[in-house]
């Protein structure tokens, strides 16, 4: 029964990965909205600026009312985006083109109530293309570059009620030509801010996205484990009960009775036995969702004097030096993932300083809201490598075939439990691994099981 509890939480990883990689997607359209909004603005401020210095300065007429009309229901639809996407998290690709589509029918209008075809703006078209280009899937920017194409042949087809003559020969001293320089410096400068910076998000995005299938696969492998060591566990239940039968009726037969050092023998062994069917009995509980089979209430400090007793009582240990910093003892749920991950870090701090092994513990943050144990030892430290690759599986520096899943299991159970795992060397020798859990995640409220190793 227990082990059954493993493949549902394989299947019970997939659906947070995926929420997490569709809320990684929604982070990234929001952010690129809300750089759509920007631009926006600095578009209608260039188009106030650009009306007011071709009719004031250059003595062009132009139909004033109608075209600030445009640009006042732009900055309405602008306001009203700002605030329809303030309170909420996700904008998708189908809102991104209509932002876009939005502003290519205002440039198209602005356009054509300024000169049509022959207005040297008429290039910013290809920045609402590039946009849709970098921010939409190929059928929404192919969207853009049909809209755009339909602008085009618009003007074309509908002359406004303004013409500009151009006279390309004149040089910088005519209209046309400065329009154009202008044109030409406005959408360089704004591909390069607004573009870059878009680039950058959907960077972001792919990094996160790449953290989030690394962990998708170091989730499988520990379920994997887990199926493993669980099929394992109830493999072993059979012969462990056969033998400790035997034990039993060895002890009552005659050859042993006699014999004080064969009945020390025989108790030593029933220990060692009795010792194998706990680990097995944890080893299934671990498998399965432990605090909804047997949730044990305990508090903080009884529950570390605990793990420490049980670990120092069955390690070969020479010196623990264990310090418990507690102002305000607090009530916990008393969980078998974290006793095991406290566990392995110390038999790997064993494993490095058989003399010498530290742990303290104490509450730190705002109102004392998160754990802090640290176990220290007095080995030859990390590597550099070992330090950039900690918390990867098999990554050791004993060198034995499989090893450096210790310190994999724990950092992945330390960050189901929303908490961080992490390592540095100690001056002048040894090194020290640091845990920091919410304890929150512990609080008898908490019902969610941590994926167990």
């Amino acid at each position: 029964m227990q082990s059954s509890a493993t493949p549902a939480t394989a299947t019970d990883l997939r659906p947070a990965i995926q929420s997490a990689r569709n809320d990684t997607t929604a982070g990234a359209g929001m952010r690129n909205m809300q750089q759509l909004i920007q631009l926006r603005w600095i578009a209608i401020v260039g188009q106030l600026a650009t009306i007011v210095f071709v009719h004031s300065v250059l003595g062009i007429g132009l139909p004033l009312a109608m075209m600030l009309s445009v640009a006042g229901c732009l900055a309405l639809f602008n306001l009203g985006s700002q605030l329809f996407w303030r309170a909420r998290t996700d904008a998708g690709d189908l809102a991104l083109l209509l932002a876009l589509l939005v502003d290519v029918a205002a440039l198209t209008a602005q356009l054509h109530l300024s000169g049509g075809i022959t207005n040297p703006f008429v290039f910013l078209y290809l920045l609402q293309v590039t946009l849709g280009a970098v921010l939409l899937p190929a059928w929404a920017g192919w969207v853009v570059v049909a809209a755009g194409c339909a602008g085009v042949l618009a003007l074309v087809a509908c002359p406004g009620p303004v013409r500009i003559d151009a006279e390309p020969a004149l040089g910088i001293a005519d209209h046309y030509v400065q329009g154009l320089l202008l044109c030409f410096l406005l959408t360089a400068v704004l591909a390069a801010l607004f573009i870059g910076r878009i680039a950058r998000i959907l960077r972001d995005r792919d990094a996160r996205l790449a953290d989030l299938r690394q962990q998708a696969v170091e989730e499988e492998h520990i379920v994997r484990m887990g199926l493993l060591a669980s099929g394992a566990a109830h493999e072993l239940g059979t012969p462990l009960a056969i033998l400790s039968v035997l034990l039993g009726d060895w002890r009552r037969m005659a050859p042993f009775e006699g014999h004080p050092e064969l009945q020390q023998d025989l108790d030593e062994m029933q220990t060692q036995l009795q010792r194998c069917k706990s680990i097995v009995t944890g080893i299934l509980l671990s498998a399965g969702d432990a605090r909804g089979e047997a949730p044990a209430q305990t508090s903080l400090a009884a529950f570390l004097d605990e793990v420490v007793e049980a670990w120092s009582a069955t390690r070969p240990v020479n010196r623990l030096d264990y310090h418990l910093h507690l102002d305000e003892d607090i009530q916990i749920v008393s969980d078998s993932g974290l006793r095991q991950m406290i566990d392995n870090i110390l038999d790997n701090a064993l494993e490095a300083s058989p003399d010498w092994v530290g742990l303290e513990a104490w509450r730190v943050g705002p109102d004392g809201q998160s754990l802090r144990l640290q176990v220290s030892d007095a080995g030859p430290g990390f590597s550099a490598q070992a330090l950039a690759d900690f918390g990867k599986p098999y990554n050791s520096s004993k060198g034995r075939p499989g090893g450096g899943l210790g310190l994999f299991l724990s950092l992945n159970v330390a960050r189901s439990f929303g908490g961080r795992l992490h390592a540095a060397n100690r001056s002048p020798r040894g090194a020290e691994v640091v845990l920091e859990l919410p304890l929150s995640s512990l609080a008898l409220d908490a019902r969610a099981p941590a994926p167990q190793p």
